[in-house]
């Protein structure tokens, strides 16, 4: 799998909070599954662009 998100980012984002190793992974897996129904959703629309709105 892709690593879809920035380790670092994250880190910086929840900077008051602790991230065990396995959120990341999790995490990547929300977000490859956001981009996919995206993707669909664009195409379900005859568009090869994906929106905002396919979100």
């Amino acid at each position: 799998m892709t690593n879809l998100i920035v380790k670092a980012a994250v880190k910086e984002q929840l900077a008051d909070q602790n991230v065990s190793s396995d959120f990341y992974d999790a995490l990547d897996s929300e977000v490859a599954d956001l981009l996919a129904d995206a993707a669909r959703r664009s195409d379900a629309n005859d568009r090869k662009t994906v929106q905002p709105r396919d979100l």
